[in-house]
């Protein structure tokens, strides 16, 4: 019983850190700062909408710095390809092979920003990843970093031209 009491210790003094940290890029955001300890600690992902100016980036950008991890913001637009988030096969000419080159899903924590201005087919993959925390590109499946977390940003204003989730 004392062993999980320190665990749970450990785990609080922990999280309060992250907290302070993040708090000290996002003053007077408690509530996005808690929505992103949420999705970090239950391994789930976080979709903040709010219009611009809101610092949605600064908050991930505190987050992935807080805990050391690696950090790709996308911006997602209508010419966005799948490809583009997971990667692809490259063909080499001198020595007549492919080699597999990994996109920016590769990294621990994802900003996939305006997410709902890609088309339905990149939308799913980036799904895919979330829920299958591996890609495959080619033959090949790779596993993704752990820990894995999508934070997706929507502005719920401007919907036009845009393609919901």
């Amino acid at each position: 019983m004392e062993e999980l009491t320190k665990a749970i210790e450990q785990a609080h003094l922990a999280v309060n850190r992250i907290r302070s940290e993040v708090g000290k890029a996002l003053v007077g955001q408690e509530k996005l700062v808690d929505g992103l300890l949420t999705g970090l600690l239950t391994s789930g992902h976080v979709l903040i909408e709010g219009v611009p100016g809101l610092a949605k980036t600064s908050a991930v950008k505190a987050l992935a710095a807080a805990i050391q991890a690696d950090f790709k913001r996308i911006q997602f637009t209508p010419d966005l390809l799948p490809a583009d988030l997971t990667g692809t096969e490259v063909y080499r000419p001198k020595t007549s092979d492919f080699i597999t080159r990994k996109g920016p899903l590769f990294n621990n924590i994802i900003l996939a920003d305006e997410i709902n201005r890609a088309p339905s087919k990149v939308q799913s993959a980036l799904l895919e990843a979330m829920e299958e925390k591996q890609i495959t590109i080619g033959d090949e499946t790779f596993a993704l970093p752990s820990p894995f977390l999508v934070l997706a940003t929507q502005n719920p204003i401007e919907q036009e031209g845009t393609y919901p989730l």
